[in-house]
């Protein structure tokens, strides 16, 4: 199941087309869907998690704790939308896309992508652009 929770002003519309969609990103990867909870916040929300659980003073737009168990996707997906708004602007994409962008980053973190190495962000950002596209497709 795929859950949003809001601890900032920002609200999420047609939540079920994006529910829709993370599913079937998911699904495209060969994994099943477990408990996902995307939960929306600000800058220092986000900052005081990076600090507390990664020892990290830097400001982020993602943070994901994964729960998976073996096939079955699971994980806590954090997203600073003041950060998504900040990148938004500074990459010139309009703040949907973006958002976009974050939310499958999250998940393809969960399916087992990483961003470390220069190679491993090259193929994220990759599978980031062919899950953004996936949106609007009919299932």
């Amino acid at each position: 199941m795929i859950e949003f929770h809001f601890k900032s002003e920002f609200k999420i519309q047609n939540k079920t087309d994006y529910i829709d969609w993370i599913n079937r990103v998911i699904v495209s990867e060969g994994f099943a869907v477990g408990q996902i909870d995307y939960i929306f916040c600000s800058d220092d929300y986000l900052l005081q998690l990076n600090e507390e659980y990664l020892n990290h003073d830097t400001f982020t737009d993602i943070i994901t704790f994964d729960y998976t168990n073996g096939e079955t996707i699971s994980g806590d997906i954090f997203i600073s939308t003041e950060r998504v708004e900040d990148n938004a602007k500074k990459f010139d994409v309009e703040f949907s896309n973006e958002l976009k962008r974050v939310m499958s980053h999250g998940v393809l973190h969960l399916v087992g992508f990483g961003d470390k190495s220069e190679e491993e962000r090259k193929v994220m950002r990759e599978k980031e652009e062919e899950k953004i596209k996936m949106f609007h497709v009919e299932p």
